[in-house]
């Protein structure tokens, strides 16, 4: 399955009095499916920091469709709800923050794992100038039974790792549900997962988007509900690598593409003039295919790189890069033809070498060592300047849009 999206008109913001627009600074919006157990005491604990700080906010429960009485609690408490016909985590998130009214959101689960009590910290850097505000458990404090040993020492320090490798991101608690933000900043970052993945892809765009992140501490109690949570170990944690992988065209197809071209490369050039013995073992003709194979599999993980990384940004996934810019500025259809071009006829002379070194033996047997070492390349080279002409042609048509 694939990560899911939403239509960009999926939630349209519902107006508000100007009035009571103007007198809210922070909503609180907490997704809501089946929270009967805690919703209450979450609300008030939100209600109760808001009032103790003397800021003005409003409790948004987003209902993802609660059978339990979850929606009669958050009206009898004063919060506003708003329904979420659409099913999963991003969704409900997504339709609570297009009603919220407030100038700043701050966003958290209804559990009663997150301490609401802290609202504060999060809205003083708000007001400081950050335009997202990330909770830190690990820095706050994680009570005992509240976080799997799993998640805690390996799972969740692993992923934000690889967060913080992939996009450089400062964060150091990728998957902390209590954070703060600019309703501005978010409508900016453009979110579009619907599931689990819409807490970590509001991270990588704020990270990619050069948006001002901070982040404050806060503390993780155990789940104040008597049934199993919604997080599924391996299935979340395969969906946030996924994720990753996929809003990173670098780590999935760029760097494991010239890795291989460099292999393939090297170890064609160092078999092209002689077999190579190593000890005892003698490398010839046979190694030099999977040489070539190296080269043509970097060559299309390259390409994928490139193309996904544009598709993505003329879809609104990933935000606009500079350096392509330039790049593209240089690398014009017209010089990826002239290099396929090149590299075609280079490919077509050694092949008519090869073929009339054969007519020179009259067609008959040949030393398969000698004569694979003109193949070889030739037909790599003829493979991979067709393939250069196709995706220069590619390229061409998924920058129509952009242009």
């Amino acid at each position: 399955m694939g990560v899911a999206l939403r239509a960009e008109s999926d939630y349209q913001p519902v107006a508000m009095p100007a009035k009571e627009s103007e007198t809210i600074e922070v909503s609180v919006v907490m997704p809501c499916l089946n929270e009967a157990e805690t919703l209450e005491t979450c609300i008030g604990k939100a209600q109760r920091a808001l009032r103790e700080a003397n800021i003005a906010g409003e409790i948004v429960v987003a209902d993802n469709g609660s059978s339990d009485g979850s929606v009669e609690i958050a009206e009898r408490m004063g919060a506003r709800v708003v329904n979420v016909r659409a099913r999963g985590y991003g969704n409900a998130l997504m339709g609570g923050i297009a009603v919220a009214a407030g100038k700043y959101v701050v966003m958290g689960d209804a559990d009663d794992s997150y301490d609401f009590g802290h609202i504060p910290r999060f809205v003083e850097q708000l007001r400081q100038g950050a335009d997202v505000v990330m909770g830190n458990r690990f820095r706050g404090g994680i009570q005992k039974d509240a976080m799997p040993a799993l998640h805690r020492y390996f799972g969740n320090p692993l992923l934000t790792r690889i967060g913080r490798l992939f996009f450089h991101s400062p964060v150091g608690d990728f998957y902390c549900g209590l954070r703060g933000f600019r309703k501005d900043a978010y409508e900016r970052m453009a979110l579009r997962t619907t599931g689990m993945e819409f807490a970590t892809e509001m991270v990588v765009k704020a990270t990619l988007l050069q948006l001002r992140i901070a982040e404050v501490p806060t503390t993780l109690s155990p789940d104040g509900r008597n049934r199993p949570p919604h997080l599924r170990t391996w299935r979340d944690g395969w969906r946030t690598l996924r994720f990753f992988l996929l809003y990173s065209p670098r780590w999935l197809f760029l760097y494991p593409g010239m890795a291989l071209m460099l292999a393939g490369s090297g170890l064609g050039l160092w078999l092209l003039p002689a077999p190579r013995a190593v000890g005892n073992v003698t490398f010839d003709v046979h190694t030099l295919v999977y040489a070539a194979a190296f080269v043509m599999l970097g060559f299309h993980a390259i390409a994928f790189a490139v193309f996904t990384k544009l598709f993505a940004i003329s879809e609104g996934l990933l935000p606009p890069d500079p350096a392509l810019d330039k790049l593209f500025g240089y690398i014009t259809l017209e010089v990826g033809l002239g290099v396929g071009a090149l590299l075609t006829m280079a490919g077509l002379a050694a092949s008519v070498y090869a073929v009339s070194g054969w007519g020179a033996q009259h067609f008959g047997l040949l030393d398969y060592s000698r004569t694979m070492r003109v193949v070889i390349p030739a037909a790599l080279s003829l493979t991979l300047g067709v393939q250069t002409i196709f995706a220069s042609f590619f390229l061409s048509v998924l920058g129509l849009r952009r242009r």
